[in-house]
Parts: C-alpha cells; structure tokens; sequence
C-alpha cells in the first residue's frame, strides 16, 4: 500500500512537470498568444491551470496557478506587451503611472484562484454525479471567468482614479479589453476542459 501511494506521489509529481512546461511555453513564448486586440492579447496561461485543477486536483491546480503568476510577472516586468503592465508588475512605469504592491496582488491572486475555482466546481460536479465532460467544460469557464472578474476588479479596486482623467480612460479602455478577451479566454477554457480533460483522466488513470 505504501509503495502504491509513492508511486502515486512520483506519478503526479510527473504530472505536473509536464503541464508546467506547457505553462512555461503558453507564457514565454508567442505560442500562448491569440492577436484579438493589439492592446491586449487573450492568453492561454490560464488552460495549464485549469488542467492541472482538473486532472490533479485543488491543491495542484492553485500550485499552477502560482507558477502562472510569477512566469507572468517576469513577462510583465521584463518585456511588457502593454502599456498596462504597471498594474501586473511594481517595477514598471508608463508615464506618471507606476505600479505598487496591489500590482503583485493582480498578478497572482487571480491566477492562483484559477486553479482553486476549478478544481471546486470539479469536485462538487463529480460528488453529484455530473457528466464528466460537462463538468470539465463547467469549471474551464467558472476557471477563466474568475481571472478576468479579479483582475478587472483589482484593477478599479487598486489604481482607479476619478480624479485622474487620463488613468481613468487608460484603465477604462484595458478593462474593456480584458474584458472582452476574457469571455474568448473562459470559452477555450471551457472546450479544452472538456475536450482535453476527459480522454487524459482516462489516460493518466485519474477519473476524479
């Protein structure tokens, strides 16, 4: 029984070795990129999250979702596709506007509660016996969906200003953006989850 439960340990420690390199590659490189906008991209940082939630549980998924947040932060502070990056990163400035501690809290927050949002809608679908591909599509959306409601409300919670009117159109017009690539973001999710999800639980010998 022991030496089941190791193998187990090492198997999911594998795992997740893989899905991390995927979340290394979905943020490094252009491959983790959709051009909708050419402020602001929708992303697939966040499916490696989702799917660890799914495939490895909670625990795993808010794990992901933290190596998501720091690989974005180093995107962010060394190479920022946006004139927004100070509300990802402390040590990145766009005019009079710098980022702040609040920006480490958009950052990571989010991501990590990608992860937990997921892998609780999972759980709680499996325990009432939902179709696992229903299910799987169900928490890819919840998943991504709860990024952008953060990120958009930590951005208006932490640097939103009435009485600065260029900040506020600046934050104004990259919410809608955040906004709009997110709905595309929560929608691959939710394909992924169920198209990816469901076969590799069986693969991997994880029915959840």
């Amino acid at each position: 029984m022991q030496i089941q439960s190791q193998s187990g340990k090492i198997r999911a420690l594998v795992q997740f070795s893989i899905l991390l390199a995927i979340e290394a590659i979905v943020c490094f490189t252009p491959l983790g990129s959709i051009p909708i906008t050419g402020l602001m991209p929708a992303t697939l940082m966040y499916l490696p999250v989702i799917v660890t939630a799914l495939l490895l549980g909670t625990k795993f998924g808010a794990l992901m979702g933290f190596f998501s947040g720091l690989f974005s932060f180093l995107v962010w502070t060394l190479m920022p596709p946006s004139p927004v990056a100070f509300v990802f990163t402390p040590f990145y400035s766009f005019g009079g506007l710098r980022g702040n501690g609040w920006s480490l809290v958009i950052c990571f927050v989010p991501r990590i509660l990608v992860g937990v949002v997921a892998g609780g809608v999972y759980a709680f679908c499996a325990k009432r016996n939902v179709m696992p591909a229903l299910s799987c599509a169900l928490s890819g959306v919840l998943g991504g969906l709860t990024a952008t409601v953060l990120v958009v409300g930590g951005i208006y919670l932490f640097f939103a200003s009435p009485n600065d009117l260029a900040l506020s159109y600046l934050l104004g017009f990259s919410v809608l953006i955040i906004a709009v690539t997110g709905l595309v973001e929560a929608a691959i999710a939710g394909i992924v989850g169920a198209g990816v999800c469901v076969p590799l639980k069986k693969l991997w010998g994880r029915r959840g």
